[in-house]
């Protein structure tokens, strides 16, 4: 693979773009962190992000198609319609019916979804958690608790309850950790190892109650909320301040990053400079999205 020119010279019409594609896109992270892997592998490449309209992926996968673009991370609201103009998908994006990263195999063009990889390589880095054999809940029913929910299910848990104020969602997304899956209520939780916070409710500005309040849980349990800014949301500081082990969002975030640059490249990401980054771009005031 191409070494990066010397400084001065980078980029150059020969280095590799890849992006991040999404509507809003500007306060993104992805391009942050993996141009920080980029730096510290010495990779002639460089990541952007693509502003992209809803309605517009289809478009955008053209246009990737006809710049040979190296890969493309895509976020909100296209992970669904991009699922539907790729070559193939993987056998996790096909499940979900989502796709949040777009690579090459030959002249076919793969969609893949990491945001369930990178959750559990968060939760073993940030907490020293592996949900084999472990009673679950995730609260939320979107496309980030959908991809948790299979995750956890893929890796051994041995139960996964969803929790959700709609009840036909919540049962179609317990469906996807199968036998192992079921519609539950928040009283659950105390019975749960791990809850997970799988809405934007921590997010700052929102007015959203959680279903399943931080309070409720405390010593021996993990409480992981999906937001990582606020680094610590309130729901995880009321949790924390019960007993419960807290674990952010950033993990996720990082991780699956770091499986996005490996699928493009085949090389092995620099996880740990990628989470210094990500760090400091959250303390700095980033906005929580990918």
């Amino acid at each position: 693979m191409p070494a990066r020119p010397a400084e001065g010279l980078w980029p150059s019409a020969a280095t590799t773009v890849v992006g991040v594609i999404g509507d809003p896109v500007g306060h993104s992270l992805s391009p942050l962190i993996h141009n920080t892997a980029f730096g510290a592998l010495q990779l002639d490449w460089v990541s952007v992000g693509f502003a992209v309209p809803a309605g517009a992926a289809a478009g955008a996968v053209a246009g990737m198609r006809a710049l040979k673009l190296g890969g493309l991370s895509v976020t909100m609201p296209h992970k669904r319609a991009v699922a539907d103009v790729v070559d193939a998908c993987t056998p996790v994006a096909a499940t979900l019916g989502a796709v949040n990263c777009l690579r090459w195999e030959g002249d076919r063009l793969v969609g893949d979804n990491t945001d369930g990889e990178g959750f559990v390589s968060g939760l073993g880095r940030g907490a020293g958690i592996d949900p084999e054999g472990l009673h679950c809940m995730v609260v939320g029913a979107g496309g980030a608790a959908r991809a948790v929910i299979l995750a956890l299910a893929q890796a051994g848990a041995a139960e996964v309850v969803v929790v959700n104020r709609t009840v036909e969602r919540a049962a179609a997304a317990a469906a996807l950790a199968g036998e192992r899956g079921r519609v539950g209520v928040a009283e659950d939780a105390a019975q749960a190892d791990l809850v997970v916070e799988a809405t934007p409710a921590g997010m700052e500005g929102s007015t959203a109650v959680p279903l399943v309040a931080g309070a409720a849980l405390g010593r021996g349990q993990v409480a992981a909320d999906l937001v990582y800014h606020p680094a610590v949301t309130p729901w995880l500081a009321a949790a924390r301040d019960n007993g419960a082990t807290a674990v952010g969002g950033l993990g996720m975030l990082v991780h699956q990053a770091a499986a996005q640059l490996r699928a493009w490249t085949g090389v092995e990401p620099p996880v740990e400079t990628m989470w210094e980054a990500a760090r400091r771009a959250v303390d700095g005031g980033g906005n929580g999205t990918a």
